[in-house]
């Protein structure tokens, strides 16, 4: 089993969420998961800082602790707003290409989930932006329907990572499907809102699911590490992270992008 990490870019700026509830939700949030002692009072306070900085992400810290770390990853940008997704165009591009500068890949973080002209419209701003011929996508918020696949492939995806399961990859016309099988939110904030497991929990669960894809024989198992966690604001998810990159080279796990998936899979 080979490992592949993605990092999805949800956020930017705070001020980019001037025109949405994004800021004061994350406030209420962060309120709540203090009261329940699920964060410290320096991390709390360390949110508030980064609200009055306007710095809601660590692009360049987790590429360097990526590099640093002979991580493959690949990072999900988006080309389009909705759904809390607001950064600018100029953002985004300015990010595209920062991050292909520097070795990594990038793929689409999809908003249309099953509109085919507007899935169309951002693969070809995407194209347009990044110069890349073979494109990979991840819904935000991990949206799909029974169209979604099909209409990924007609638009010309390379592959695609929003369906949340333990399995192997599939190919959908042209397109591959790459399963996402463990992501930060869902093991973090087991069903719920709010943070509700300590480092010692997260790792336990981590430890389950690696287990369970080995014994289904996975090929590939994929992570998903959003950047804006990369912080100290954020203890345990960066805290995480950090040991799940060590946990999965102690196991042998070599890591690998979506693309070298793919070009595996298509040459086997």
């Amino acid at each position: 089993m080979k490992a592949i990490i993605s990092h999805d870019v949800d956020h930017i700026t705070v001020w980019e969420h001037n025109k949405d509830l994004i800021i004061p939700k994350f406030l209420v949030r962060s309120s709540i998961e203090l009261i329940r002692k699920s964060i410290s009072v320096k991390e709390y306070l360390r949110r508030l800082n980064d609200i009055l900085n306007n710095k809601w992400q660590n692009l360049e810290e987790l590429m360097i602790f990526d590099k640093e770390n002979s991580v493959k990853s690949t990072f999900f940008v988006g080309v389009s707003n909705g759904l809390g997704l607001s950064y600018s165009l100029k953002n985004a591009q300015y990010w595209i290409k920062n991050i292909l500068k520097e070795g990594f890949d990038v793929g689409v973080h999809g908003i249309a989930y099953n509109d085919f002209d507007d899935m169309k419209k951002e693969y070809d701003l995407f194209k347009q932006i990044s110069g890349q011929e073979k494109i990979g996508i991840r819904m935000h918020y991990l949206r799909s329907d029974k169209t979604t696949l099909e209409l990924l492939s007609k638009t010309g995806y390379y592959f695609d990572s929003t369906l949340y399961e333990l399995d192997n990859p599939f190919k959908i016309g042209d397109l591959w499907e790459l399963p996402l099988c463990l992501m930060d939110g869902y093991i973090i904030n087991k069903n719920s809102r709010y943070q509700n497991q300590n480092l010692k929990q997260v790792k336990d669960t981590t430890k389950e699911i690696i287990e369970e894809a080995f014994r289904k024989n996975l090929k590939y198992f994929t992570v998903l590490f959003h950047d804006r966690y990369f912080s100290d604001s954020f203890w345990t998810w960066k805290e995480w992270y950090i040991w799940l990159i060590e946990y999965l080279r102690e196991n042998k796990i070599e890591f690998i992008s979506f693309k070298e998936a793919v070009e595996e899979m298509e040459n086997a």
